[in-house]
């Protein structure tokens, strides 16, 4: 018996193999979770099918297209999930985007637009995504949502910049939509992992001297796994963590203990 037996998860945010959300998708199938996928857009849908295929049971597997610029996209998503399961418990916010220009150089040279634009798809997007969501979690009687951050909010990352912003931004929400849904049985929390080697990751010129740091310099020397940030959101998605809410969950082999990142 899986720890999600019976639950019904909407990951958005898969891009290739090494995408952290796909570690929680598979660890999310490994426990018995139903699941359902977005992609941004059309041109990443091939990439999203062909990772999807690898999974047993595939052929029930939604896959369904969502600019989350988009109020109407994002009604257009619940609306299917509605029609195909009719609730949701857990729902997976792993999106994250900057325009490349944006992460290098400076921080005083981030422009309006570019951080405006960080902002909206990879912090307000988890607002409307759960907002959407709530009538569905309601039908199941609650849900957990969970989405991805970085400790590049509290602690500089050279050239993380507007994304520093963004993730800082996305913290705020956890806290205050825990606060708003928690009447209603619905717990939103975020991970904060170390710095994975991800498709969004390799824009971010100071990410790759991340990893060598946390190698040689967190408690437990080493970076983390794709395998153990997917097995910190089955808890997140389980019964078994029904106390937590508004947290960020730091999975960084306890790096964000340390006084000194040099």
């Amino acid at each position: 018996m899986g720890l999600l037996d019976g639950k019904k998860a909407l990951i958005l945010g898969v891009a290739n193999k090494r995408s952290i959300a796909w570690g929680i998708a598979t660890a999310f199938q490994r426990e018995g979770a139903e699941l359902a996928f977005s992609y941004a857009m059309e041109r990443l849908r091939e990439n999203v099918e062909e990772l999807v295929a690898t999974l047993p049971g595939h052929e029930k597997m939604p896959l369904i297209e969502c600019d989350v610029t988009k109020e109407e996209a994002i009604a257009a998503l619940f609306a299917d999930i509605e029609k195909r399961w009719g609730s949701l418990d857990v729902l997976v916010h792993s999106i994250a985007f900057a325009p490349i220009e944006e992460l290098k150089g400076s921080f005083t040279n981030i422009s309006r637009n570019g951080l405006l634009s960080a902002i909206d798809i990879s912090a307000y997007s988890l607002v409307s995504l759960t907002r959407a969501a709530v009538p569905l979690f309601e039908k199941s009687g609650g849900g957990s949502v969970m989405s991805l951050t970085f400790n590049a909010a509290e602690r500089v990352v050279p050239s993380y910049n507007v994304m520093a912003i963004a993730k800082a931004s996305l913290e705020a929400e956890t806290r205050y939509l825990a606060a708003d849904l928690g009447g209603k049985n619905i717990r939103v929390n975020t991970i904060s992992a170390g710095p994975l080697k991800t498709l969004a990751a390799s824009a971010v010129k100071g990410i790759s001297a991340a990893r060598d740091l946390w190698e040689a310099k967190s408690p437990l020397r080493r970076n983390v796994t794709q395998e153990e940030i997917g097995n910190v959101a089955v808890f997140l998605a389980s019964d078994w963590s029904r106390s937590i809410t508004g947290a960020t969950l730091f999975a960084d082999n306890g790096m964000n203990i340390m006084g000194t990142m040099e």
